[in-house]
């Protein structure tokens, strides 16, 4: 209980929020680290998700080349890439990079690939070349799939980006190393509870967004047929 009330005095001092290294300027910048990994992780996994999904050939050996990334732990890519890159951004946009394209580049050529052979082949028979079947039928039939791994991927990166603050940057992962170094644990306990609860935010707004989006069209074709 102790600590409990000690975390909970130094959540409702405002200086912990406010000042030039509290959390609402950390929580910016976590989040500049997630939202760049993942506009850079989309640019890349998106476009080679549907290319291997639509023509077929070398996705079991990219795929698996792309998941190795996984294999290694962010926090030792990072010290190699500090090693190779120096202390800056480039080493934490490379390891949170590395973990985004994987769930991305797999949910996407998974629904691509496996879109409904019978509406596909509808879809040749009534004329369509195959790039509007790609566009019209395939990538559609494949969006609740590619938008799941867009939605781990993000997970992923928020609870990964606090090794940012292995780099000498920063991030709420600020609050982890420092509290670690000052022995202040309810600022490491702090830092925790604001990464969770940011977690826990978008994946209900994302919950949201996918009922909006997929269920209520899935309810209106079931309703219409």
């Amino acid at each position: 209980m102790d600590i409990l009330t000690a975390t909970w005095q130094w959540l409702i001092q405002p200086d912990h929020w406010l000042s030039d290294t509290g959390i609402l300027l950390r929580l910016r910048e976590h989040l500049w680290y997630v939202l760049v990994s993942m506009i850079i992780a989309s640019a890349i996994a998106l476009p080679l998700g549907v290319a291997l999904g639509y023509w077929r050939k070398g996705a079991f050996l990219v795929i698996n080349l792309f998941n190795i990334g996984r294999a290694i732990p962010s926090l030792g890519l990072i010290l190699l890439c500090i090693i190779l890159f120096g202390f800056n951004d480039v080493p934490v946009f490379l390891a949170l990079v590395a973990l985004s394209v994987p769930p991305i580049l797999t949910n996407t050529w998974v629904g691509i690939y496996h879109a409904d052979r019978t509406l596909c082949d509808a879809a040749t028979a009534l004329g369509m070349t195959p790039v509007q079947s790609l566009w019209q039928l395939r990538i559609p039939l494949a969006m609740p799939l590619i938008f799941a791994g867009i939605r781990t991927a993000l997970l992923q990166l928020i609870a990964t980006a606090v090794v940012a603050a292995y780099a000498g940057l920063g991030g709420l992962g600020r609050f982890l190393i420092d509290g670690l170094g000052q022995r202040d644990i309810p600022q490491v306990i702090a830092g925790s509870l604001v990464v969770t609860l940011l977690a826990l935010a978008c994946e209900g707004i994302f919950s949201l967004i996918n009922n909006v989006l997929f269920q209520s069209k899935l309810a209106s074709a079931i309703t219409e047929s």
